[in-house]
């Protein structure tokens, strides 16, 4: 048996700025019930507090990417199989369709965009900022490259106070439909 074919498949989960990032680990354990193993890369902003890094880094044993590796540096993660960008900000996605790879995050999803990696995406845009003619366009240009998108949250709280489900299970769905 070659060692591709006695690994699991590899999800690259890219996390965002955005106040559902805190349960992530929803993610996390539904991928690894479905027998994928995780690696996270965060963009700058998310790893300041909107996520719990050490209990990320323990459930999926790996080091949360956050920063480019130097040259010599051996590769932290192998290929991605897959890659769920869960929460994805306005600003990631405009950035993400406009070729931007100023960050880790977006550098990774510029690229497996280009190696035809399957990708899905759950939003977490505010309804404003969704009305934007940019983030519309910026929609329509993923998608165009195959990318998959979950229905949008805007994280906004429900009239009880409450916050409103995030589909963290859906992006696993969107990765494994063929």
């Amino acid at each position: 048996m070659t060692e591709q074919a006695a690994r699991k498949p590899f999800l690259y989960v890219v996390v965002c700025a955005a106040g559902v990032a805190a349960d992530v680990g929803e993610l996390i354990t539904a991928a690894q019930e479905r027998d994928w193993e995780v690696g996270v890369i965060a963009t700058p902003v998310a790893m300041n507090g909107f996520f719990d890094t050490a209990a990320v880094e323990s459930r999926t044993g790996r080091r949360i990417r956050s920063a480019w590796r130097t040259p010599g540096e051996p590769r932290p993660f192998p290929a991605p199989d897959a890659v769920v960008v869960a929460p994805a900000t306005f600003n990631t996605v405009n950035k993400w369709a406009a070729g931007i790879a100023d960050t880790l995050a977006l550098g990774t999803l510029c690229e497996a965009a280009g190696l035809g990696v399957p990708i899905a995406v759950l939003p977490c845009v505010a309804d404003a900022l969704a009305a934007h003619p940019a983030y519309r366009d910026s929609l329509e240009r993923l998608r165009g490259m195959g990318v998959r998108f979950a229905e949008p949250c805007a994280g906004e709280p429900q009239e009880d106070g409450g916050l409103p489900e995030f589909g963290w299970k859906r992006a696993l769905d969107l990765v494994e439909r063929r």
